[in-house]
């Protein structure tokens, strides 16, 4: 380690690009404001099911604030408030909740609301489903549950396409997980749409605004680099995206959640490094991050933005802030 750390000091300036848009989306903020301002108006402990969104860094904030979290209903106590995650919960989940009295808050990212509600759409026209998203995701998990078994079959690939034998070919839709790769999503509905010539889509991109941006950041800076650094979590669909995208783009990337995952043989040998965060990851972790390069290389950062954002949701109804 000694010997790495002379030979960094000694090496030229590492330039550092930094990717915007990156870390927090709209929905991800929408959804941690729920869970503070839940604890404000019911006092701790608040309930969660499932992370409120996948960062252990926000979740263990949270915690610290009276969040308890848990993975099922059955671990939530009588006359206590639950709030249900940004990546949705299948209807059966609120309808339990309702059974028993509890009050319930729905932080549900509305732009996967839109695709429960195109889902339920579609079904109504009589059409099958083709949901293209990865098995076992909880936002996954919460769209198939908006409708009964059988109506939607998941796809995680072309070849899960080729495999398809719907009953009725002429009367299918297709919609798609939020956090998905855009360039991934694309072959996988060319592949559905040359099989199926009639299968109608939503109006518009069901991939969220923040994904995209994130992933076009991320190409924007890759090509320029000798690696990329992630902040965000292994469960994070739009983290491991990221790492996807530059790692296609033939740069090495690796994801992390703390500055203390930086290896210092990763920036040994190198000029230049991009940092991006995925949709979960505050930015106080972008920070600490690059504060942990910084110990192992002198740095000039520089912020490559591709795209503004300006994208706000409105909180749930009885949970708005008090007018100072």
């Amino acid at each position: 380690m000694t010997d790495l750390t002379q030979s960094a000091a000694e090496a030229p300036e590492l330039k550092v690009l930094v990717a915007a848009p990156r870390g927090f989306c709209a929905g991800v903020d929408r959804a941690i404001r729920i869970v503070e301002l839940a604890i404000e108006r019911y006092g701790a402990p608040v309930y969660v099911r499932h992370e409120i969104v996948h960062n252990r860094y926000v979740v263990e904030s949270l915690k610290a604030k009276g969040a308890i979290f848990v993975e099922s209903l059955d671990q939530v106590p009588d006359g206590v408030p639950v709030v249900f995650s940004a990546h949705g919960v299948p209807k059966a989940v609120p309808a339990k909740a309702e059974a028993r009295g509890l009050d319930y808050i729905d932080a549900t990212c509305p732009l996967v609301s839109k695709v429960h509600k195109q889902a339920e759409r579609a079904n109504e026209q009589g059409r099958h489903i083709i949901f293209i998203g990865h098995a076992g995701h909880p936002e996954v998990i919460g769209t198939l549950g908006q409708l009964p078994d059988g109506a939607m079959t998941l796809v995680e690939s072309v070849d899960d396409v080729a495999a398809l034998s719907p009953a009725d070919p002429d009367n299918l839709a297709f919609l798609t997980q939020t956090t998905l790769s855009v360039d991934d999503t694309r072959d996988i509905v060319a592949a559905l749409q040359h099989r199926f010539p009639s299968i109608q889509g939503p109006r518009g991109e069901d991939i969220c605004y923040a994904t995209s941006n994130r992933q076009e950041a991320v190409k924007a800076i890759a090509d320029q680099c000798d690696r990329v650094i992630v902040i965000g979590a292994p469960n994070s669909s739009n983290s491991l995206r990221l790492v996807e995208v530059a790692e296609r783009l033939g740069t090495p990337a690796h994801l992390v959640q703390r500055g203390t995952d930086v290896d210092p043989a990763w920036l040994a040998g190198i000029a230049t490094l991009g940092i991006t965060a995925g949709a979960s990851a505050p930015e106080t972790l972008v920070r600490e991050v690059i504060d942990a390069v910084a110990a192992h290389r002198a740095i000039v950062e520089d912020v490559v933005v591709t795209a503004e954002e300006h994208m706000t949701f409105k909180l749930p109804r009885g949970l708005e802030p008090a007018a100072a």
